[in-house]
């Protein structure tokens, strides 16, 4: 099959720990990066890092955060995936942890920052840098100061610390002690953060030099290993965000290629569109190996269904479509360790909506090419015959010899080869070069003339 070929020209080029390339033990202490701004390109890799960690059983995580921020929605992901993180999880702030990334380091249950580092002041913003419409603004606040309570919460951090990083209306009392006042976004520097009151410290457990010395601090006994992000999870991001366009080119390309038998483009784009949403997914570590075999498996079962048994069952037709179907839905859902099998809520949604956008988009599109391809010119030059039976043929004979032979609407033949939707069809004792408006007809199926155009025979089942 071409898919196999494609995947065949692909593999070479990915790393053999296309996952992990990070060799993690048991009890080992995963240490994970996270630079720069936050993005969708960020979650990926934490993502991947996390399940790694899981799966592999480390003993903790340390986040090694420098960061300004970011985008809230890549934050919020962010947050809820580390709020399902099985195990124990550290922020070592090594020098900024603004804006998003302290909501992010809220979302972890301890944290430690260097000598001198900073994190809150987690107001949101437009991208612009401009301060948000005030109702939106009202409501964004009122969201976000909910949901990062919630994480303080269930993290162990004073929630009125943490909702005081972006909403400026929120005093800070301990005690007697207002340790900040309402009227400004709060943001602590090492020492403040560290403070301690009550004999608990305000927020940071402790200030550190190092990953080194932060392992030795918190008690971590276990080897250190870094989880570094791989080129690929950059373009891993993009081909997942396409990944609705992918399926509509895979799609659209495999009908193609069974309408205009002979040419070989619609199934190497197809092809390459269904590689590039398999490789895509796995790199991000949202899918494995065994989804592109289901994949493959619905592939087999539907080709056999359309070359061996196109009038008598449909079982194989059916349940491979189901394979296609599932796979490419199994491939789009972020599972991790120790959830459900069976994905409900939240982890459905977007696949659902992304396969629901892919299949009525080549319905539309279907429609349209079985409709008005086999009219254009464009498709007469491509569409090659299968197979050319012997006998007499109307193919090169002149006008006239067409009209004696009388080919009206109505008359009635049987198709000599597989029309899809050119193909050859006999009427008395002569073969005729036919053509369907889109439809597929299997050959010895009887065929009815609808419309004749000079040496164009267009027509249909006459089942």
């Amino acid at each position: 099959m071409r898919i196999t070929a494609v995947w065949a020209a692909i593999l070479p080029l990915i790393p053999a720990t296309g996952h992990a390339r990070e060799v993690i033990h048991k009890g080992d202490v995963v240490v994970v990066p996270l630079h720069g701004e936050v993005a969708p390109s960020l979650l990926a890799f934490l993502r991947r890092a996390v399940k790694t960690a899981e799966s592999d059983e480390a003993s903790a995580i340390i986040f090694e955060m420098n960061t300004w921020g970011g985008r809230l929605d890549a934050a919020a992901d962010i947050v809820n995936a580390l709020n399902q993180t099985k195990i124990p999880t550290y922020t070592f702030i090594n020098t900024n942890a603004g804006s998003a990334g302290a909501l992010i380091a809220i979302a972890t249950q301890h944290i430690y920052m260097a000598p001198v580092s900073a994190i809150g002041a987690a107001a949101p913003i437009l991208s612009t840098g401009e301060d948000l419409p005030a109702t939106a603004k009202e409501k964004t606040i009122s969201y976000w100061s909910a949901l990062i309570r919630g994480s303080a919460i269930k993290n162990g951090h004073n929630p009125d610390v943490a909702e005081a990083f972006m909403n400026k209306d929120k005093e800070v009392k301990i005690g007697d002690r207002v340790v900040h006042p309402k009227g400004a976004i709060l943001t602590l520097n090492a020492q403040e953060a560290t403070e301690r009151i009550n004999d608990k410290p305000l927020l940071a457990e402790g200030i550190v030099d190092s990953i080194a010395d932060l392992t030795k601090k918190a008690g971590l006994k276990g080897n250190i290993a870094t989880v570094e992000p791989t080129g690929f999870e950059q373009i891993a991001f993009r081909i997942t965000a396409l990944a609705p366009l992918l399926l509509l080119g895979g799609i659209l390309g495999a009908y193609l290629e069974f309408k205009i038998p002979g040419v070989t483009w619609p199934g190497i784009i197809s092809a390459i569109c269904f590689a590039l949403f398999f490789l895509g997914h796995y790199l991000a570590g949202l899918a494995g190996w065994e989804v592109v075999a289901l994949f493959v498996l619905g592939m087999v079962l539907v080709l056999i269904e359309i070359l061996f048994f196109a009038h008598s069952t449909i079982v194989f037709g059916v349940v491979g479509v189901f394979l296609i179907l599932a796979s490419l839905l199994w491939t789009m859902i972020d599972r991790y360790p120790g959830q459900n099998f069976f994905p409900t809520g939240k982890m459905l949604a977007m696949p659902l909506l992304n396969m629901f956008i892919a299949i009525v988009g080549s319905f539309i599109i279907i429609a349209l090419l079985a409709r008005y391809l086999p009219r254009t010119s464009f498709y007469r030059r491509f569409a090659l015959i299968d197979s050319n039976p012997p006998g007499p043929s109307l193919a090169g004979a002149p006008r006239q010899f067409a009209t004696a032979l009388a080919l009206a609407p109505g008359m009635q033949g049987i198709a000599v080869t597989v029309l899809r939707p050119s193909g050859k069809a006999r009427f008395a004792d002569h073969v005729v070069d036919v053509v369907t408006e889109g439809e597929f007809i299997a050959p010895q199926t009887p065929v009815t003339v609808i419309q004749t155009d000079g040496m164009r025979v267009v027509v249909k089942s006459a089942e």
